[in-house]
């Protein structure tokens, strides 16, 4: 039906190898995005408890997103949107009233929507042994902001376990005490898309092509989350970024489209905005999934997965499948050391290749390339070079799992061939050859593993 097949010559593709060599550690980089900058909230999970591992998967594909830009040449911020106001930090701080209060013997009815769990009565035993003397009268603030620092240090903790480091908070308070919520308010009353209705303000949505109208003060006075989530996009604008990419879970779905079009209605180009949805993770155990509810505290902490596992396959689990796809993260393979664990798998090869180089007592500099003609060594070496271009690719489609796919099959080869072939032999100068490849394909999986923000072991 004229398919054309191209061929790559095989000189062309030795060359890279010493090129490979050369660049080491920078090899995959470039500057197209040289002189832009890049925005990427993630995580932003509300201080109300331990993070789950529902805000793990956003948390990590948030920090290799941010990796790829880095790659790829733009200066990146990464921005956790420190939420720590509204009805559920209220309720926090009832919770943990309730605790206290039965600490010193108190009868209390414990808040119907409240949270549950052991953490609620550490911070709650915590501000007992600072201060015996808060009762039934007690504000409830005292007790919201000891739990919201009680918390928002474990989940540093988390993120630090985690390799993650933030660049900025961005605290919603200020967008009150700024009075930019309401700024919003006024500016879209101006362009009459503000109405009353029952009391509360709401978006005339509907006038601007939108589904339905939304709520942005409730009848209480209270704001709904879209109206601080408007304001701080704009902020975020305003800001000069060339992009800003949000990263949320799936129950986001519903709400950032009013955003980004309250964004459009102001003025502002909402093209500059990203969103990425990611699908909600399973936690299967013996072929049974565990149930999670924050609320009820019947969940699995990112802490605790850490300890069963670790980092590296934390990471490497969570982004192993689009982000667009519902995520079953089995323990059992996920405590395998074995070659059914990916990440071992793929940590084996660069352990492997590192072993070998050690015994390498010769220079390989002049080696002959034209020796590594095989179709196994094309196939690899081919493999290798398509690298840079990979990283290049991911920018565009924001898909991180491209690369965990790639290492994978990258060591899968890799430890084929070496089953096959004596990399050091008797013909030293096909040894020097196959050194040279194993050299690029180690330093290939050591820079994926870098962007994964996965280690890279010299020993297994």
């Amino acid at each position: 039906p004229g398919f054309i097949n191209f061929n790559l010559n095989h000189e062309y593709l030795n060359k890279n190898l010493f090129k490979i060599i050369e660049k080491k550690s920078n090899y995959g980089k470039n500057n197209t995005g040289k002189n832009k900058k890049v925005l990427v909230e993630f995580v932003s999970a509300n201080p109300t408890g331990p993070l789950t591992v529902g805000h793990g998967r956003g948390a990590i594909l948030g920090d290799i997103i941010s990796n790829i830009f880095s790659w790829n040449g733009y200066k990146v911020d990464r921005e956790y949107y420190y939420n720590n106001a509204g009805r559920q930090m209220r309720v926090l701080g009832e919770s943990v009233k309730s605790r206290y209060l039965e600490l010193k013997n108190i009868k209390t009815k414990f808040p119907v929507d409240g949270y549950h769990g052991d953490y609620i009565k550490d911070i709650a035993k915590d501000i007992f042994n600072k201060n015996k003397n808060l009762c039934a009268n007690s504000e409830n603030k005292i007790f919201r902001e000891e739990a919201e620092k009680h918390v928002f240090k474990e989940i540093n903790k988390t993120l630090d376990d985690l390799g993650i480091k933030f660049d900025s908070f961005f605290n919603e308070n200020t967008l009150y005490e700024n009075k930019d919520i309401f700024k919003v308010i006024d500016r879209l009353k101006q362009k009459e898309l503000i109405f009353e209705k029952d009391g509360a303000v709401w978006f005339h949505g509907t006038k601007v092509g939108r589904e339905n109208d939304r709520v942005l003060i409730k009848s209480s006075g209270e704001p709904t989350y879209r109206l601080p989530d408007m304001a701080y996009h704009i902020k975020k604008i305003e800001k000069g970024y060339d992009l800003c990419i949000d990263i949320f879970g799936a129950d986001h779905m519903d709400a950032y489209p009013d955003v980004l079009e309250v964004v459009k209605q102001l003025g502002y180009d909402e093209s500059k905005i990203e969103v990425l949805i990611h699908q909600f993770i399973s936690i299967i155990e013996n072929g049974n999934p565990v149930k999670m509810s924050t609320r009820k505290a019947n969940f699995i902490t990112l802490d605790e997965l850490i300890n069963q596992t670790n980092k590296d396959v934390v990471r490497y689990f969570f982004i192993m499948r689009s982000m667009n796809s519902h995520l079953n993260f089995d323990l059992g393979v996920a405590k395998e050391k074995s070659e059914k664990n990916p990440v071992y798998y793929i940590q084996y090869a660069h352990a492997r290749i590192s072993n070998i180089k050690n015994n390498v007592d010769f220079e390989y500099n002049d080696a002959n390339l034209n020796l590594l003609s095989s179709d196994e060594e094309i196939k690899l070496i081919s493999k290798i070079v398509r690298f840079s271009e990979l990283i290049k690719k991911i920018k565009k489609t924001l898909e991180p799992q491209i690369l965990a796919t790639y290492l994978h099959e990258l060591a899968s080869m890799f430890h084929k061939y070496y089953a096959k072939n004596r990399i050091i032999n008797d013909n030293m100068e096909l040894s020097k050859a196959r050194v040279v490849l194993i050299d690029a394909i180690k330093i290939t999986l050591s820079n994926g593993l870098k962007i994964l923000g996965i280690s890279a072991p010299k020993k297994m």
